[in-house]
């Protein structure tokens, strides 16, 4: 008897049997914060700085959360991402306006929906212990498809690296055991590195497209955690490897040195660990046209592309970057 093989049957298969296909998905990003005032904004960064350069100083404010999803939405975005940006700091299960921002969010956007900030364990101020796994339940509930883990799955990385044990109990394993891998993505934010030489560090460096201000041919990146403010002794090619290993499902790859720049996508960086990893790689930091995502499809394997102010600020619609970006 004949089997009849669905669509998404097919695609299954040619995941597993065809080299990673080129991206094709354009994903609008938002930086959530609460400002001076108490008030939950979408910001945009300049290398993760979210303050105005005035004498105030006050947070950049490009609109309200739910509004601007509705309209990245409306406009075509195949994704929305929601990152709060403070999140490392505060007891997310105590930031209801975030929960109330993913259920508002939730019943008006139907594309897959990500939010990532402060999933790891902690203890609240009356002493109840909350671990990984409950905080990104209670995301789940409110309405959330995928969450982002950041500082805490370099933390997991470095600790699997250094005794290739796989204990259960970390927020990757935990999380993707009950909700799946492609529920689980990991968020990298490495700065570059110029080096004059691979063997000047002990991690996968890449022979850059434009050397450095020394004239130095090659780069290594280094991880950071808390919103970018602490560096590790870590590289992305290093930290994807395991985190893969581990179950996360895809990645969101960030280079803080392009960071509210404009100027294209580090294309040396995603083609490092595009090719890397098989899961999937999401390109971000950088973009400033519809060019910047063509370029970034055609030179690296990267599954999609992220972008955040050119958005929300109408430098660029989702559904012209769609149509071009993907050609």
């Amino acid at each position: 008897m004949d089997t009849i093989v669905s669509d998404v049957g097919l695609s299954v298969l040619r995941r597993f049997l065809l080299p990673k296909s080129r991206g094709t998905k354009v994903i609008a990003c938002l930086d959530v914060r609460t400002n001076d005032k108490g008030d939950l904004v979408v910001t945009q960064g300049d290398q993760y700085d979210v303050r105005e350069q005035t004498k105030d100083n006050e947070v950049r404010n490009l609109g309200k959360p739910v509004e601007l999803a509705g309209q990245c939405y409306k406009d075509g975005a195949d994704e929305v991402i929601f990152l709060n940006i403070t999140g490392f700091r505060d007891c997310p299960l105590s930031d209801l306006p975030m929960l109330q921002v993913l259920r508002h969010t939730s019943e008006n956007v139907f594309v897959p929906l990500t939010v990532g900030g402060g999933i790891r364990d902690f203890t609240d101020e009356n002493g109840r212990h909350y671990s990984s796994f409950e905080v990104a339940s209670e995301y789940f509930r409110s309405g959330a498809d995928k969450i982002s883990i950041g500082s805490d799955a370099v933390y997991v990385a470095e600790e699997y690296i250094k005794t290739k044990v796989k204990t259960g109990k970390s927020s990757i394993e935990q999380i993707s055991r009950v909700y799946g891998n492609q529920a689980v993505v990991v968020s990298i934010d490495p700065w570059r590195v110029y080096v004059k030489s691979p063997n000047d560090v002990q991690f996968k460096t890449v022979k850059v497209t434009k050397p450095g201000p020394n004239g130095e041919e090659y780069a290594w990146y280094q991880c950071t955690v808390s919103g970018g403010r602490e560096e590790r002794q870590i590289g992305p090619y290093e930290l994807a490897k395991a985190v893969e290993e581990l179950g996360a499902g895809e990645i969101i790859l960030n280079c803080i040195n392009c960071n509210g720049e404009e100027k294209g996508f580090d294309i040396d960086l995603i083609k490092l660990i595009s090719d890397a990893v098989s899961i999937p790689v999401i390109a971000s930091c950088g973009a400033g046209a519809v060019e910047h995502f063509s370029e970034v499809f055609m030179k690296t394997n990267a599954s999609a592309a992220l972008a955040s102010g050119i958005f929300h600020r109408k430098k660029v619609v989702c559904k012209r970057t769609l149509a071009e970006g993907r050609h």
